[in-house]
């Protein structure tokens, strides 16, 4: 299945019915007067956020949505039938932004279950027998319905994960997340293997959190070097980012460095998370240059250094107790910045 994390689409909400002109007509009633019904209510556009979606390649062959109309009021005072709601189910982590220059943000659905009320149908147009006075006994006026709303809006997704890896290209963020999780991450001994972010479920110690793997930033990836920067919104959520650096560089402090000023030029907050910095791939290392590496590592980012393989399985359990720390056994939804709105929710998962 192909992963697409950004769509544009058209919404159109319904537009009201129109009210009726009528008369009674029943046989032995003189002056039977106006009995036109109101026009329904034209149905809403309303998005949800469904399990069991992790991508909008969807809305990639279908970009127009539009809810029925209502219908027409008739005689007898009958009000015409409502249009039916028009649901359009995306990903947990889905944004609907507008269209504009920029991409204003009018809803965040952050929670399975949660459905937001985007555009409202036209309410019904008035029959004639709503317009009937002590003074207009045979009103022949009617509302027409009240016009529908239509926009064009940017879906984007950002996935929820409790922890993200980030790095270099061929850091070992991909074979990492397959030693971890069931995932099956493409590995490959060449730049950019990763093309798109995976996600990941990790148990540990009778617990669970989900690990996203983004496709590797290299020195310029703010300013759309290499496959760029757009993948890190889907880590502006995660509690805690997992720093891996390959031993076998030639400088480990200046990857770390590289990595690190794209965070912050990014921003959305990336640069203040909570970050485990590993020396990864040293299964291809000596114990004495392990330390020597560690210690340079350690003096460039501040943090202490997990030595770490993924292919090995060395230290894997360490990081992920240090992961653990990081993220609470229940999970609230986390803004860009990294604050919690104090609610406990469902705990979240990919599959």
């Amino acid at each position: 299945m192909h992963f697409l994390d950004q769509a544009k689409i058209f919404v159109r909400s319904g537009s009201g019915g129109p009210g009726a002109v009528s008369f009674r007509r029943e046989k032995f009633i003189e002056y039977g007067g106006p009995d036109g019904g109101n026009g329904g209510k034209g149905g809403d556009i309303v998005f949800e956020a469904v399990a069991g979606l992790n991508t909008l390649i969807d809305f990639r062959y279908t970009q127009h949505f539009r809810a029925p109309r209502g219908s027409g009021g008739s005689g007898s005072n009958r009000t015409g039938a409502g249009g039916d709601d028009l649901v359009i189910k995306v990903p947990v982590g889905t944004q609907v932004l507008a269209d504009d220059d920029d991409r204003t943000l009018l809803l965040d659905l952050t929670e399975v279950g949660q459905r937001e009320l985007f555009l409202r149908g036209g309410d019904g147009g008035r029959g004639n027998a709503s317009y009937k006075t002590s003074t207009n006994r045979a009103p022949r006026q009617h509302g027409t319905g009240w016009p529908n709303a239509e926009a064009f809006v940017w879906l984007r997704l950002k996935l929820l994960a409790d922890a993200g890896l980030v790095g270099l290209p061929n850091a070992g963020k991909s074979t990492f997340i397959n030693a971890v999780t069931n995932a099956q991450a493409k590995v490959g001994a060449y730049a950019f293997t990763t093309t798109r972010p995976q996600l990941g479920v990790v148990r540990h110690k009778q617990r669970e959190f989900v690990v996203a793997d983004i496709p590797g930033l290299i020195e310029g990836a703010a300013d759309g070097a290499g496959i760029g920067d757009r993948f890190l919104g889907h880590i502006e959520r995660c509690r805690v980012l997992l720093h891996l650096v390959d031993a076998n560089d030639k400088d480990v402090a200046e990857s770390y460095r590289i990595v690190h000023e794209e965070l912050i030029a990014y921003g959305a907050g990336l640069e203040d998370k909570p970050v485990i910095v590993a020396l990864n791939k040293i299964d291809t290392l000596d114990d004495e240059l392990i330390a020597a590496l560690s210690a340079e590592l350690e003096d460039a980012s501040g943090f202490p250094v997990v030595p770490l393989s993924g292919a090995a399985g060395t230290g894997i359990d360490w990081v992920l107790d240090k992961l653990l720390e990081a993220i609470p056994e229940k999970n609230t939804p986390v803004t860009a910045d990294g604050d919690d709105d104090g609610e406990d929710t469902v705990d979240w998962s990919p599959v």
